[in-house]
């Protein structure tokens, strides 16, 4: 399976997630966020930064960018697409993901190993996981708050669409401790914390978000 990486101008975390989709068995295709041309990849990351320097909005900018023209496009064909932190953001401002990610309440930069309840493995990403599981992932961000209105908070938690959830006290505020979501058929899925530095114990908290990029490999594996 080929598994596109996007590099924008200020990802910092492109180099992180084609080492985890290789940990995975996969192969990591180099994208450009100027091209339009996806090379034949099965599954994309939009992977984690801070891409133009976060301007304007954290992922407007991007999700404005050639290469997500050509995102938008796949994803709506059923193309599986992880977006990782800023990638989250970008898939938000994109609109292949309801709501949005604003500033952290206090307004401060959140670094530290982040436990996640696994509220959905009923997703392109979320299938080598356990529903009701614990992961333990790296989280980095300062506009990492989800937020949404009320109807789409309530579609979101009514259609089982909630992948993720912050453990124990809500580290961002987030809108009911709302770590990642996916879009209505499973295929797109969006968090904030960042399961591609948690692939080796040698450089990570834990290998659990090795499972994210396991997953996706499922549906390129043949029927028993």
């Amino acid at each position: 399976m080929r598994i596109g990486v996007i590099t924008f101008p200020g990802t910092l975390d492109d180099v992180d997630a084609a080492r985890a989709v290789r940990y995975a068995g996969a192969e990591p295709v180099a994208l450009w966020h100027g091209d339009h041309d996806l090379q034949g990849v099965d599954a994309i990351v939009v992977p984690g930064g801070f891409s133009y320097g976060d301007y304007l909005r954290a992922g407007a900018i991007a999700s404005l960018a050639p290469i997500m023209t050509e995102v938008v496009d796949a994803a709506r064909r059923g193309v599986p697409v992880l977006g990782i932190c800023n990638g989250f953001q970008i898939l938000c401002e994109a609109g292949l993901l309801p709501g949005a990610l604003v500033r952290n309440a206090g307004l401060h930069f959140i670094c530290r190993d982040q436990r996640l309840l696994v509220e959905s493995n009923a997703t392109a990403w979320t299938g080598s996981l356990t529903a009701g599981q614990e992961i333990v992932v790296p989280m980095k961000n300062a506009e990492g708050r989800y937020v949404a209105d009320a109807a789409t908070i309530e579609q979101l938690e009514g259609d089982g669409r909630v992948v993720f959830r912050y453990v124990g006290a809500n580290p961002n505020g987030a809108l009911s401790g709302i770590a990642g979501i996916s879009s209505a058929d499973g295929r797109v899925v969006g968090l904030m914390p960042h399961p591609e530095h948690a692939i080796d114990t040698l450089t990570g908290p834990s290998t659990d978000g090795l499972g994210l990029f396991t997953s996706v490999l499922q549906l390129a594996a043949p029927a028993a």
